[in-house]
Formats: structure tokens, sequence, C-alpha cells
């Protein structure tokens, strides 16, 4: 465990170094519509979550208005599953209408964040998301395992102008297991 804290104590402040130049974020936001569980699709490799498939992400409003974070996959070389817990904040305050700008930070241990940028987002439907905390880093993340093949190659292709290594990609596999899901907060039944 503390392997993996070192780990992502080395994506925050690498992280902060590497930051796209005028990168546009997702404005009007809903919060609330973003909570629940994501499944990742497509990242560029890192440390800390090499070998991990099956990865989820999921987000839980707190009491003080931050944003629980839980990342989960499974390690397919160790046969084991690998969970990181910390909390999300929105950097800017909340707009006018009560949304926000999709520019947080996350922080998985200590007073340490990361920028966690929300630069493509399916509205008004909040079905599928592209995120980034950098140039080296960038997730497709989806409310279902398997993303329809024309808007995974749409952000792709979206990805590649905005200067990611997109033939980089790991395409992550996700459990074939039959899930019902219910429309709304994104839950599974």
């Amino acid at each position: 465990m503390q392997k993996w804290l070192l780990i992502l104590l080395s994506f925050s402040l690498l992280s902060c170094s590497n930051q796209i130049e005028g990168l546009k974020v997702v404005e009007n936001l809903d919060a609330n519509q973003y909570l629940g569980t994501w499944y990742e699709i497509a990242r560029l490799d890192h440390s800390f979550e090499r070998d991990l498939q099956n990865v989820t992400a999921q987000y839980i409003k707190n009491e003080d208005g931050t944003i629980k974070v839980i990342n989960r996959g499974y390690n397919v070389k160790k046969n084991e599953w690998k969970e990181a817990e910390g909390k999300a904040r929105f950097v800017e305050p909340a707009n006018a209408n009560g949304t926000y700008n999709g520019k947080l930070e996350v922080s998985f241990f200590g007073p340490f964040y990361a920028p966690y940028n929300i630069i493509e987002l399916d509205k008004p439907y909040y079905n599928y998301v592209m995120v980034t905390s950098g140039k080296d880093y960038l997730w497709i993340l989806s409310r279902t395992p398997q993303l329809a093949y024309p808007i995974k190659q749409q952000l792709i292709a979206q990805a590649k102008v905005l200067g990611f290594a997109t033939d980089k990609l790991i395409y992550v596999s996700q459990n074939t297991k039959v899930i019902k899901y219910k429309a709304g907060p994104h839950v599974n039944e």
C-alpha cells in the first residue's frame, strides 16, 4: 500500500508540471449529474494504473461539498484488485446558475493535488467524458463498460488534435458480466 501512495504522489507532482497551454475545459457542468460510476475505456499509460483492467472511477458527493473519488481496477499480473480513495474539488467557485467549469483538482492523500480537467463531456446526458491531468495523462470514460465505436473514434481524433499521443492509448478491457443499468443517477440496481 505504501508503494501505491508513493506512485500517486509522483503522479501529483509530475502532472503539475505538464499542463497543456490554452486547454479549454467544459463549462456549465452539473456536479450532481457527474457523480456516480464511470468505466475507463482508454488511457495513456502511467505507472499507477499499469496492468489494470476493469477500471472504474466512482464519484460521491461529500457533506463538505468535495467529491469522494474511488478508483478501482484489477491487476491482471498480480490477480488482485487495487483501489485508491481520494477527494476532488472544483478549482473555481460555482457559476450563478449553480453549475461549474470542468476544472478540478484531485488528491489521494495529504495536501498534494493534481489537476483534473474535463475537456469533453456528453451533454446533456453525461454518458461519456474525456479528462486530462496534463499532456501525458488522458482518460476516456463512459457510464457503461463499452463505448460506441463512432463516439470513441471522435474522442480519439479530438485528443490527437489537442496534441495527445493517441497512438499510445491503452484500451481497457472491462468485464463482460451483464449489469442492469437504470437511468438518472447512474448507479447499479
